[in-house]
């Protein structure tokens, strides 16, 4: 079996690598196709696993499945394209959305798998399966020893992390960033970790003042870190929670118990106090929520996938349906690849 993964944005690197890993552990063949930012950014951890950026590269690897932690896929690529997502957006109406590039969909939780199984059945040209978001095993499984001492910070102040998404309708950094060093104890050391596509000039707020700016494209070690999470509708909220810890939320859409969610920033001040003083105040609720967004906790999601993916005959097409000729889209890969050098869509 040969395995080929797209990563065309960086946020999507940390998906991917518990299963890079649990592919290398089974002697499974992997390569990678990534954009040029993708390919000047890539860990330690990856750097022995080849890498390509030019499509006539990754086509010649000739791959039995593409896995792909993103919305777009080129469909000029053999082998079955298999939806990894990249984040765990249940709310977000972009995350049902089908782009008909996928064979295969890999969901996260039962609520996730109920939508993506009645698509399933009307269009009847791929096929779904629940096996966790591989991600969850990168977090689970990250080494977090002496970890304060590593990122040089004392283990007397409170870690608070805020990453908002960067959704117009959704997100809270226009409210938020202007309150966040009115508000700051001096206990307390602040970390903002920004979406890669957030309006730069809301950033430029913060520059020079006391908030930390995260650039790693890797949130995991700051979620560990964190001893209170702030956000608004980002998939990063069930990243935070499988860690057992409390978040806060601003104007959330829905699951809104899942931590305090507040209605303007003037709330934070006092969400923020009652969760440092009472962090398992919501806990029943967050592990109920994850029982239905992902609940495979046990570290072991990626091993799952690439087993499924073994049992597979690549050979074969996934379902009896064809895939509509979607022909935008595929005109949208097309310009991207010709223009856009090195630049995976």
């Amino acid at each position: 079996m040969k395995l080929l993964f797209y990563v065309s944005k960086l946020y999507s690197i940390p998906v991917i690598q518990p299963l890079v890993k649990e592919a290398a552990e089974q002697k499974v063949e992997i390569a990678l196709f990534v954009s040029s930012k993708v390919s000047r950014k890539l860990p330690e951890t990856l750097s022995t696993v080849e890498a390509f950026t030019e499509l006539k590269d990754a086509i010649a690897f000739n791959p039995d499945f593409v896995l792909c932690p993103g919305n777009f896929v080129d469909f000029r690529l053999p082998g079955i394209k298999v939806e990894l997502f990249h984040g765990i957006g249940i709310e977000k109406p972009s995350h049902y959305k089908i782009r008909h590039f996928f064979d295969l969909y890999l969901s996260s939780g039962p609520v996730v798998t109920a939508r993506f199984k009645e698509m399933e059945r009307k269009r009847g040209y791929f096929r779904t399966v629940e096996t966790g978001w591989p991600k969850i095993d990168h977090i689970l499984n990250y080494d977090i020893t002496d970890i304060r001492k590593r990122f040089n910070l004392p283990q007397d102040k409170k870690i608070i992390l805020y990453a908002p998404t960067h959704s117009s309708s959704m997100e809270s950094a226009k409210d938020i960033l202007p309150a966040i060093e009115k508000i700051m104890k001096s206990d307390e050391i602040w970390f903002c970790k920004p979406h890669e596509f957030m309006d730069k000039e809301l950033l430029q707020e913060l520059r020079g003042k006391q908030v930390k700016l995260i650039d790693d494209c890797d949130i995991t070690p700051y979620l560990h870190l964190a001893d209170v999470l702030i956000s608004d509708t980002s998939s990063v909220i069930y990243e935070f929670m499988v860690l057992e810890k409390p978040v806060i939320t601003y104007r959330t859409l829905s699951r809104k118990d899942k931590g305090i969610d507040i209605q303007s920033a003037a709330e934070l001040r006092n969400a923020l106090d009652r969760s440092l003083s009472s962090p398992g105040e919501f806990a029943g609720q967050r592990q109920r929520h994850l029982r239905e967004v992902n609940p495979r906790l046990d570290g072991s999601i990626s091993r799952g996938i690439i087993d499924l993916l073994s049992s597979i005959d690549s050979t074969q097409p996934m379902s009896k349906g064809r895939k509509p000729l979607n022909l935008f889209r595929k005109m949208q890969i097309l310009y991207h690849s010709r223009f856009r050098k090195g630049y995976l869509r």
